[in-house]
């Protein structure tokens, strides 16, 4: 089974960023701004509202305390710290799921996060142990053969692996940094040839023509990148017509919660 995923509710008050309904409409996981990154409580509470009527899973998108630089800038926070801060978001977020009538599924890091637990042990640790204090059943998506998800199943967590449609690979298997020019992919029919050979032969091109194991359970488009929306109807055709509909990997139980 392949789960699609989309970074949504990435706007801030009067500030929109992405279609967050159209790619509702396509995803079956949502990695949801916390309010840290991006996001604000009206942008969470009306995302929330929007992928339970669409049956699509919830994700905290879980970042570095950074709206300036929508979490894509390395932070050297006290490990205790991001404990808390990670806890936080996934509570935020879980209040607004609740509401309409469902929970945070699952947990995924944000932007520099996302990068920086690759590598950084301690930092891997902190994010690791927030989700375990506040649900040890949530599944954390991340990078494959990361320090992160390596430490996420040492915590007693179960680690998803994920890969990006939208995104450059390097022959190391980690992602081609944002700077870098041909970092992220716009071609769809291009895209989806890659992400066709991720899910059917656990391989993605690097920028060097290589080919890199990988191994996935679910494929990312970011909101944010040109023609998502594009993007992810193409994708989602594809893998349907290849006999692999995508699926979530968290599908939360229901909530009866009062009017």
């Amino acid at each position: 089974m392949i789960d699609l995923n989309s970074d949504l509710g990435e706007g801030f008050g009067q500030w929109r960023l992405g279609d967050d309904d159209a790619l509702l409409s396509l995803v079956t996981s949502a990695n949801v701004a916390c309010g840290f990154h991006a996001g604000d409580p009206t942008v969470m509470r009306r995302t929330c509202e929007r992928a339970a009527e669409r049956g699509v899973a919830i994700g905290a998108q879980v970042g570095y305390r950074d709206l300036a630089g929508f979490g894509r800038r390395f932070i050297d926070v006290d490990p205790a710290e991001l404990v808390n801060d990670v806890v936080y978001q996934i509570a935020a977020l879980d209040g607004f799921a609740r509401l309409a009538g469902t929970r945070v599924a699952y947990v995924k890091p944000h932007g520099a996060l996302y990068n920086a637990i690759v590598h950084h042990e301690t930092q891997a640790a902190a994010v690791a142990e927030a989700v375990r204090r506040y649900d040890p059943e949530l599944p954390v998506l991340g990078l494959p053969g990361s320090v992160w998800l390596r430490t996420a199943a040492a915590a007693g967590l179960t680690p998803v692996h994920e890969a990006f449609a939208d995104r450059a690979y390097t022959p190391a298997g980690t992602l081609v940094p944002r700077r870098e020019p041909g970092a992220v992919l716009h071609d769809p029919e291009m895209i989806v040839r890659r992400c066709l050979r991720m899910v059917t032969e656990g391989v993605v091109e690097a920028v060097d023509g290589s080919d890199v194991p990988l191994s996935v359970r679910s494929l990312c488009v970011h909101g944010d990148t040109a023609d998502a929306v594009g993007i992810a109807r193409r994708l989602r055709e594809e893998l349907e017509r290849a006999g692999l509909a995508p699926t979530s990997f968290a599908v939360p139980k229901s909530l009866s919660v009062p009017a």
